[in-house]
């Protein structure tokens, strides 16, 4: 069946709505806290003892032997580290340490928190089962894979929406998720840039082209934003949830992968569970830019967990009357129902403490719709018309706003080339918010080299649009 709905080149929205509920309701009680749990979508990992010992010495400055005799030692605080048996124990836990390490034990996780049974078993405040939103990344364009991550387009993203059709998972969503290239293309390391990420617009060209889908809400790899970062966002993606500001932020002091704002720096952004819109030359700021940030933390990992005082200050902050927006997140190559009760327990005392506020689980675009926007708004639907021109010199490409309007200066204009190359370009600007177009000749892509082309865009309400032609 999916293969039948991508050929016939139906938005990717559009196929979801065939089964999706309106997780916003229509209660009049306006205390709300929208549970939203976005989980890093990225396939099976594998970490051999010798790796585990090699992030021990990296992250901590401790060299042991790696052995799993060793391990269980760290776990359980039986070797003298100078001061660092806790958080050793805490960082090599058992939990963190036992990977789902093949698709087999993803999907037998998969078979059981996705089932309406596991769901209903830990209902909302109006009796609705668990949703999950699937940030999916795309592994591509790595030369080294030591941990045997799943490489290539659309591998975990299809498997997630075969998933979610397979298991009739009617209010669950897709979404996205991005790691930055590692300077030597090694999977397992970190980037931090997308000007240096030269997979990043083939990963949207193809999405668009091949699974006619854009995203609308991005989860940030490694927690990461910077300038690059920011400022592609802002042309394109409303919805942000990657904010993992806490308090204190006293994670950073003893990993050193986290000092001096390295990674997942979020030192400056509200901890308060608002949502922002980030100042352009700072994006932990509050300032005019378009896009929407959202605060988000992590369940039982090594920094910026959840807890019973980030939920209550959820919670009290939607009993003054400020619906609120409650993120978290973690990893599908681990155990994700281990992560899960623990929180749904913090849930239930939180409501317990303010019995006038309702928690509700969410789809994230729709859980910044209502907060923003308020429920049961009513939007213009966005539509683009798009016709093209050809003649023997070249092949113009017109597109017009028809209905709504585009979030940021421009549709996102992705191409294939009959050789297989997916490019993105840049419109010419014809009517500021209103018209654009592109040409295509001798200075650009020649006409007869164009295989295909797909216009994506979205709204500021987070309402995705993916138009294609096929030449």
């Amino acid at each position: 069946m999916l293969n039948f709905l991508f050929d016939k080149k139906l938005n990717y929205k559009t196929i979801f709505k065939i089964f999706k509920m309106n997780s916003a309701n229509n209660s009049n009680n306006k205390k709300r806290v929208y549970v939203v749990h976005s989980v890093d979508t990225e396939g099976p990992l594998q970490e051999s003892i010798e790796a585990t010992f090699d992030r021990l010495n990296s992250l901590l400055g401790i060299k042991l032997e790696p052995s799993q005799k060793n391990l269980e030692k760290i776990q359980n605080k039986e070797i003298n580290l100078d001061g660092k048996e806790e958080f050793a124990s805490e960082i090599f836990s058992h939990h963190l340490t036992n990977y789902n390490d093949s698709w087999e034990k993803i999907n037998q996780m998969l078979d059981k928190i996705m089932s309406s049974k596991f769901r209903n078993s830990i209902p909302d405040s109006l009796g609705s089962g668990w949703i999950f939103n699937w940030h999916c990344v795309d592994h591509v364009g790595y030369q080294i894979n030591p941990r045997n991550r799943t490489l290539g387009h659309h591998k975990i993203f299809d498997h997630y929406v075969e998933y979610v059709e397979k298991t009739k998972s009617k209010n669950d969503e897709i979404h996205w998720h991005f790691h930055p290239m590692s300077f030597y293309r090694e999977a397992h390391r970190k980037g931090t840039s997308f000007v240096n990420s030269f997979h990043l617009h083939e990963v949207l060209c193809r999405k668009i082209i091949e699974r006619t889908w854009f995203p609308n809400v991005f989860r940030a790899g490694f927690h990461v934003e910077r300038p690059d970062i920011h400022l592609f966002l802002e042309q394109w993606i409303p919805f942000d949830l990657s904010n993992i500001s806490t308090v204190e932020n006293n994670f950073e002091k003893n990993q050193s992968d986290l000092q001096t704002g390295r990674f997942g720096d979020w030192r400056f952004a509200p901890n308060d569970w608002s949502i922002y819109n980030p100042s352009h030359d700072n994006y932990q700021l509050e300032g005019n830019c378009r896009r929407h940030i959202g605060r988000i933390l992590n369940l039982k990992t090594r920094h910026a967990n959840i807890s019973q005082n980030e939920v209550d200050k959820a919670f009290s902050r939607a009993n003054q009357g400020l619906p609120t927006l409650l993120g978290v997140t973690n990893h599908d190559f681990r155990n994700m129902k281990n992560e899960i009760i623990p929180f749904y327990d913090m849930l239930k005392l939180a409501k317990e403490k303010y019995p006038d506020v309702d928690f509700v689980y969410s789809e994230a675009s729709n859980a910044f719709r209502n907060v923003i926007f308020g429920e049961n708004q009513h939007f213009d639907d966005l539509d683009l018309k798009v016709t093209y021109e050809k003649n023997e010199q070249n092949l113009k490409l017109n597109v017009s706003v028809q209905n709504g309007s585009v979030f940021g200066p421009q549709p996102y204009l992705a191409i294939k080339t009959k050789s297989g190359k997916f490019i993105h370009e840049n419109f010419d600007l014809i009517v500021p918010n209103k018209s654009w177009s592109y040409t295509f000749d001798i200075e650009s892509i020649k006409p007869n080299d164009v295989e295909s082309v797909g216009i994506a865009c979205n709204d500021k309400f987070g309402r995705s649009l993916v138009k294609t032609i096929d030449f």
